[in-house]
């Protein structure tokens, strides 16, 4: 080796054996990481994407050259710890420059770097994008700390958790989203290249007939390209459909267990706004965008728990719709509902789903096969692929929080052997029954009064996540007072501005 390549053999990356001195890979992650590194030489990539995911369940990256990500493998590698300081919107919410971030925690001060460390079963060549890999990081301060406002270790703990208890956690995702043709490219004008609010769109998919084959099969090449990359990517869609607005569609996927289960979601919503881009498209999982005749859209989390000791299904039951299991977590869920909310639907615009005899839950409630309950049992006595479906979610929401969310209510309800009301057998929108909260500020007095969820998720992560969110919705009646709703809207302009691009 020259001296010069001897020089470069860290690529500059990360402090040398970084991973090893703290012990963050296992050591099947340490073989994988060789696996990946021999494949990202073997394919001849150019470029690794190193990717973490913030507070707000957006993707942030860097794009690495290969030998510098894997060198990451083993160093890590610096990134801003700016992003923790950023809502929405993208501007400082807390004091700048302010001790402990603005948020106490000592290691923020003076926004520091963090350091991620790639998580090399996450690894993935991008079929879209040019000699390019695609990794997701967990984040630690350069003391080798986890870094307490990562979702993917508050959701790796609670799973920590849930398996000291004797059991394993099971996932599918069912998500609607919309597509939208972009007019114009230049994001913030309009067609006549006016300043705009939101990008210059145009409807994707016309007519309002729901799992239509002829609206389905008018976009055929936009969903072929769609199913190809996410197989590409290890990712098969189970489903693909037509939902009831304009260019709003859904895909489901079959079950995966643990962190895979919401690390699939980062990489679905990733490689679909990828592929519709390179279209002339906007895909957005905003909720509920202000344009006409458009529909809220949901994120139903479907999940299970798995008996550690035998791989067998802890919800089914030979003669009941639930295990008494499934009830008591069911029962969790239930009980911490209004606290958890603040984590399935964190933004402004999701809480517009919440409204009778919208296919949402607008109370708290349980029931079998029925899609206006809160909670949702499929399945039922003698069917061992019994699980519940959770209907809260809005597809913006931050994976790791909103299935963490639900782990820790539901075990909070193992723990204490909890039982449910009995489930709803009719109408569950006339229920007499606790209404789930109608808007962020209710979620937010509603986190800032529990006790599980600081405990579980730890008050240092809590209180900034009420600071943050405070901030947000602080902005948001600021802009209503500035431009009050016109007669008629329900969905305001700042939300389209805040949401509907970066989600």
């Amino acid at each position: 080796m020259s001296a010069p390549e001897a020089g470069r053999i860290d690529h500059g990356i990360g402090t040398p054996g970084f991973v090893a001195r703290h012990g963050l890979h296992t050591a099947e992650q340490q073989e994988t990481a060789r696996g990946v590194a021999a494949e990202i030489r073997e394919r001849g990539l150019r470029t690794v994407r190193v990717v973490l995911v913030d507070q707000h369940g957006v993707p942030r990256t860097k794009f690495l050259s290969a030998e510098a990500a894997i060198a990451a493998m083993s160093n890590g590698a610096d990134f801003s710890g700016a992003i923790y300081s950023l809502d929405t919107g993208n501007a400082v919410f807390p004091t700048a420059f302010g001790a402990g971030g603005g948020f106490g925690i000592d290691e923020f001060t003076g926004f520091p770097d963090v350091v991620i460390v790639p998580d090399p079963a996450t690894f993935r060549v991008l079929p879209w994008a040019d000699r390019t890999g695609w990794v997701l990081c967990d984040v630690y301060f350069s003391n080798g700390k986890p870094v307490p406002l990562d979702g993917r270790a508050i959701m790796r703990e609670q799973l920590r958790r849930l398996e000291a208890a004797g059991y394993l956690y099971a996932a599918g995702l069912e998500v609607e989203y919309y597509i939208v043709r972009l007019i114009s490219d230049r994001i913030g004008l309009d067609q006549t290249g006016a300043p705009a609010p939101t990008p210059a769109v145009d409807i994707f998919e016309h007519g309002y007939q729901f799992l239509s084959e002829t609206r389905l099969d008018g976009v055929e090449s936009t969903v072929s390209a769609l199913r190809d990359a996410l197989y590409d990517v290890g990712l098969p869609p189970r489903t693909m459909e037509d939902e009831w607005g304009p260019g709003q569609m859904e895909a489901t996927f079959s079950p995966l267990t643990g962190l895979a289960a919401a690390d699939a979601m980062i990489l679905f919503r990733s490689a679909v706004k990828a592929i519709c881009r390179r279209r002339g498209l906007l895909a957005t999982f905003m909720c509920w965008p202000s344009l006409p005749n458009f529909f809220p859209s949901g994120w139903h989390l479907h999940e299970s728990l798995v008996a550690a000791d035998t791989g067998s299904n802890a919800f089914a039951s030979e003669d009941e719709m639930l295990s008494r299991v499934g009830r008591q977590f069911v029962a969790g869920l239930l009980e911490h509902a209004k606290p958890m909310t603040i984590f399935t639907t964190p933004t402004v615009n999701g809480y517009g789903r919440f409204r009778p005899y919208s296919f949402a839950p607008d109370r708290i409630g349980w029931a079998l096969e029925n899609r206006g309950a809160m909670v949702r049992v499929q399945g039922g006595a003698g069917d061992t692929g019994t699980h519940i479906e959770n209907r809260l979610g809005e597809p913006a929401a931050n994976p790791y929080l909103y299935m963490a969310a639900n782990i820790a209510a539901g075990l909070d309800g193992i723990r204490r052997g909890l039982e449910p009301p009995p489930p709803v057998s009719a109408d569950p929108y006339v229920e007499d029954a606790e209404l789930l909260p109608t808007s962020l500020e209710a979620a937010i007095a509603a986190l800032a009064n529990d006790e599980l969820f600081a405990r579980e998720f730890g008050d240092s992560f809590v209180d900034y996540y009420l600071m943050m969110k405070r901030a947000e919705y602080a902005r948001y009646q600021a802009a209503l007072a500035e431009t009050p709703l016109a007669d008629g809207q329900v969905v305001s302009d700042w939300e389209m501005r805040e949401y509907f691009e970066v989600y």
